[in-house]
């Protein structure tokens, strides 16, 4: 289910302008400089990967996108939404950045007492305001695109971790965002039920919605990145193809991460 604010609209005055772009973006908590600024660009339906060690600023990255973390200090900029760090964002102005992106979870955060229909069509109904049944007829198709038409009715507990994490796709996808943003989604998983989860990134990414995503799944980012980035202690230590990040990076700091996934022993 692609749309116009999805993959962009190719005569558009915006047309080949990056979606995002992020200007030196600080964030600390206390005494702990997590971003140290940062600059990003993500073009209109790509696919960008961010890898690192624990700790490096991914997930911090990825939530001052959505505005979830709110910067100290830089610009960030999501298609015609822009927050200027310069000053302190009003509410409604984070609001406004928030409501470009649709947000996947690391541990999928689904409301337990409800069923994955009424969890997919939660956000549309209550947040913005569509009618209950344009709502759920376009629950009900994005359960089926994520491949659970017949899990509709089911509760949370009765899913397994990665049906739980694909309800959690259709989910952000209900909310029609510019911009999807997925927290390490398969780290949670057990290993039999990352694959559906990352087939059903695969056809998000090939349908051309715009994707940032916080990974450890190599093979994937070689796959399906059309952008790379790897960070380390709130920097980008260096970013570019998957080719030439994955298969020949420039920086020691890069090869010796790559080899500790690669070959954990």
């Amino acid at each position: 289910m692609t749309s116009d604010a999805t993959t962009g609209d190719a005569t558009s005055p915006d047309a080949g302008r990056p979606l995002v772009e992020v200007h030196g973006l600080t964030k600390s908590f206390g005494d702990l400089h997590v971003l140290r600024g940062i600059d990003l660009s993500v073009d209109r339906g790509s696919v960008t990967v961010l890898i690192g060690p624990s700790g490096s600023g991914k997930t911090t990255l990825l939530r001052c996108l959505n505005s979830l973390e709110v910067p100290e200090a830089g610009t960030v900029r999501v298609d015609d939404v822009e927050l200027d760090l310069a000053r302190r964002p009003t509410r409604g102005e984070l609001k406004r950045l928030r409501a470009t992106s649709g947000m996947v979870f690391q541990s999928h955060q689904l409301f337990p007492h409800r069923t994955a229909l009424q969890n997919v069509t939660e956000g549309p109904v209550f947040a913005q305001r569509r009618p209950v049944a344009q709502a759920t007829a376009e629950a009900t198709a994005l359960l089926a695109k994520v491949g659970l038409a017949d899990k509709a009715d089911a509760y949370p507990h009765e899913l397994s971790g990665g049906q739980q994490q694909r309800v959690g796709i259709a989910r952000a996808l209900a909310l029609r965002p510019r911009l999807l943003l997925f927290d390490e989604p398969t780290s949670a998983l057990d290993p039999e039920t990352v694959g559906e989860v990352l087939a059903v990134m695969r056809d998000l990414a090939a349908e051309g919605w715009t994707m940032v995503v916080v990974t450890h799944e190599i093979r994937f980012a070689r796959q399906v990145a059309d952008h790379v980035v790897f960070m380390d202690d709130g920097v980008v230590v260096e970013e570019g193809r998957p080719d030439d990040v994955l298969g020949d990076p420039r920086q020691e700091r890069t090869r010796r991460f790559l080899q500790r996934i690669l070959d954990p022993l």
